[in-house]
Parts: C-alpha cells; structure tokens; sequence
C-alpha cells in the first residue's frame, strides 16, 4: 500500500498567491456572506418595528385588530399568489427544493432569487405588522440564500464554488443571522438543508456561514436572543419532569407537523381544504378573522411570534394561561395554512417553552425556566425532525450551556416521537414546491401538474 506523498510547500504557496481567481472566487462569496448577514440584520429590524406597530394600534384601538388582521391577511395572500408565489410559507422549502438535483438551473430562480428575497422581507415584516401568529427566521433563511445565490453572477470562470454551496450557505447563515447562533446555522446547514449528516461543507463555506452570523453580532452585539438563564444542574430530579416535557413535546409537535403537511398539500377532501383551493384570498381573510379572535381571547398572547411571551416566561415576570398553548397552536396553524410568507422556529419556541412552563407549574418543578428550555428545544426538533439543530439553537440562545446533555436528550427524545406521528414537515413541503416545475408536454398531456398551495 503506497502512502500518499506530502505536498510540495512550496508550490502550494505558489499556488495559493499567484490564483487570482481563487482569490476572488474567495473575496466574492465572503463579501455576499457579509451582505446576507447585514440583509438578515436590516430584515430583522423591518420585523421587530413592525410588530412594535401593531401592539401600539392595538393598545389605542382595542377593536382595531378585528379589522386590520383580515384585511391585511387576504391583501398579502393575494399579492404573494399575484406575484411571487414562490414566496409563500416559511422559505425554507423552497431553499431544499432550489438544493434539488431535479431542478435545473435555469428553473432555481423560481425558488431562490434577489425578487424573492425583497418580496419575502416585505410581506413577512406586513404579516408582523398584523399581528400574524409567525417567525422571521425560515424566512431569513430563504432571503439570505437569495442574497447568497446572486453572488455566482460574479464568480470568475472556473470557479470551485457551486450554486448549490452558495445557497446552502446562504440558508445557514440566514438562520445564524437571525437567531444570533452561528454554531446554530452549520449545523442547520448539515443537518435540514442537505438532509446528510455526514456530508461536510469546506472551509471557505463555513466560514461564510460564520460570517453572516457575524454581521447579526456586530450589529447586536454578543448578546444572547433570550438571555442568560439560571439553570440548576443536571440531577434525577429533572429526570421525570423533562422527560415528561420531551414526550408531550414529541407528541404535540408530531401533531402540529401532520396537521401542516396535510393542511398545505392540497390532497385533503374536506370542505375547508376545498373552499381555500377554489378562494384562498376570501379564505384567508376568515383565517385572519380567526387570529384576531384568538388575540382578542388571549389578551393579546398570540399575537405575533411570541419572543415577549418566552422571555417574560423564562425571566419569571410573565404569566402564561392554562390554554395559551393551545391557544397559540391554533393561531399558528391558521396562520401558515392562511398562506401568508412566515416562519415557525419562534411560534414553535414559544409553544414549546409555554408547555414547559405548564409542566413546571403542575409539578411543582422548583426551577420553571429549566423545563421552558427544554420545552423549547423539544417542540422544536419536532416540529423540524431536526434535533441537533434544534438543541444548539436553544443552547445559544439562552446561554444554556449547563444544560447540554438535558438540551440534547430532550429533543432526542422530541424527534423520535415525532417521526411516528408525522412525515419530516420541511422536507415533505418541499416535494410540494417541486410541482411547480415546468413540465416537458409530452409530461402534460399524461398527468397536469398541480402548483402546491403551501
């Protein structure tokens, strides 16, 4: 067996400084990083100051909601299947679909793109500003790629980094940017956008992942996105309670999934199903009016994506009803179903820490933000059938370090109970998207295709 020969230092280093086009294939997917991170920065300010806007003309017009939600959920649906429908729902299908090997180049702009990435801004940050049950996190995912995927325009021939490495990076970064969590974002990258753990992205593309996030931190600051917890260490008395929080999570979770994927697929029979595929702007208005009612009966707690709501919960000044959960359940389904551009990572954080919450309360758990952790971390791997990512997230952001192994095991536990409930929910919503390819003719007269609804 004959060893593979050491490289010859010096003509490596020849190599490395005498490539201009390396150089810039490197200077341009850096500089596109930095921009998708700043993009995901100014995306977040839009959507923090819209639902800022909303609370305040609810609190000087208690009625005003009733009115606001339905209009605005009808108008965006109809300029979202107006314009850009592949702007729809959470944007992280749509990224997996434009990862496709089924989807040929000319075709990823249907999925991915500079228009898409502005739309997608701009009516998720209108969705915030009425009060919609939903995240701007998959949708940063989705902007970024966009961001990221425009920088092969100016790659120099030959270039070793492909539309397929741009994008994924793109997406991970997104999610990095957004949550303030660049260990976050790999992960994300290897585990839900590429499907294959075992896969690892090179060096310069990590560092693009790192470096958008960067952006989030150089604005923000090193700050995490709940705060800094007090956690008790791991013990057998959190045994049984968080195992408790995982399984129900698990449960809940694997639910809520089913219920999206048959929900958005179209192929449901009954008479909502049909009444949103014959009128999705009418039927959208009624999901608004649905929102608002659920708002109005929560005081306000289902409204938006739910961060006040978690952080209140964790820092122990908040107060969660006995129903909030399944309140918020339902405030986001309707949402999503509705059609609108919107997230699930921050309803499914806050669904997540409020059942946390409530089995902390009904055992009488000494330390509630413990199990609010674990809850957010277990409803979220089973939403996403993405543990790991689900757990690092939760881990960077409430500075939960000392909660590792519990972090881990809970969404551990989530996802498995998930996956006997429901199929993955990302990745099912992206076979959907891929019916919107255009189709050969001879394709067309055996079977038309039908455009998802998602």
């Amino acid at each position: 067996m004959s060893m593979k020969p050491h490289p010859n230092v010096i003509s490596s280093v020849r190599q490395e400084l005498y490539d201009w086009r390396l150089w810039m294939g490197r200077g341009v997917v850096l500089a596109f990083a930095a921009l998708a991170g700043l993009t995901v920065v100014a995306f977040t300010w839009m959507t923090e100051h819209a639902l800022g806007y909303f609370f305040a003309m609810r609190r000087e017009f208690w009625w005003g909601p009733m009115i606001w939600i339905p209009v605005s959920t009808a108008a965006i649906v109809w300029m979202t299947n107006r314009f850009v429908p592949g702007a729809t729902g959470s944007g992280i299908p749509q990224v997996m679909a434009a990862l496709s090997s089924d989807v040929h180049a000319e075709h990823r702009g249907l999925f991915v793109s500079i228009k898409l990435s502005v739309a997608k801004m701009l009516l998720t940050a209108w969705g915030l500003l009425a009060g919609l049950s939903l995240g701007r996190e998959g949708p940063s995912v989705q902007v970024a790629a966009g961001v990221m995927h425009h920088a092969r325009r100016y790659l120099p021939t030959g270039s070793k980094v492909s539309e397929h490495g741009l994008m994924m990076a793109g997406g991970a970064a997104g999610i990095a940017a957004a949550f303030n969590t660049p260990l976050g974002g790999v992960m994300f990258a290897i585990e839900e956008l590429t499907r294959r753990p075992e896969q690892r992205s090179n060096g310069l593309l990590l560092s693009a992942i790192v470096l958008g996030g960067l952006m989030a931190v150089s604005v923000h600051g090193n700050s995490t996105y709940f705060g800094i917890i007090r956690v008790q260490n791991f013990s057998m008395g959190l045994v049984l309670p968080g195992l408790l929080v995982a399984v129900c999570s698990g449960a809940l979770g694997g639910l809520f999934s089913r219920l999206l994927v048959v929900s958005l697929s179209g192929r449901a029979t009954d008479r909502f199903s049909r009444f949103r595929s014959k009128a999705p702007v009418k039927f959208a208005a009624i999901c608004g009016l649905v929102v608002a009612i659920l708002g109005m009966v929560s005081y306000g707690g289902t409204y938006g994506s739910g961060y006040e709501h978690t952080r209140d919960m964790l820092e122990g000044t908040g107060e969660s009803s006995p129903v909030f959960v399944l309140l918020k359940f339902i405030a986001t389904w309707v949402t999503v179903w509705s059609g609108v551009p919107g997230g699930l990572f921050a309803p499914a954080l806050t669904i997540g820490g409020a059942l946390g919450n409530d089995i902390a309360q009904l055992l009488t758990y000494v330390n509630p933000p413990t199990l609010i952790a674990l809850g957010m971390a277990a409803f979220l791997a089973a939403v996403t059938q993405a543990p790991l990512t689900a757990f690092i997230i939760v881990m960077e952001m409430v500075d939960g370090h000392a909660l590792v192994l519990s972090l881990m095991a809970s969404a551990l536990i989530a996802s498995g109970v998930s996956r006997l409930i429901s199929a993955p929910l990302y990745a099912t919503l992206a076979e959907l998207q891929l019916l919107r390819l255009p189709r050969k003719e001879e394709d067309e007269k055996k079977e038309p295709r039908r455009a998802p609804s998602s």
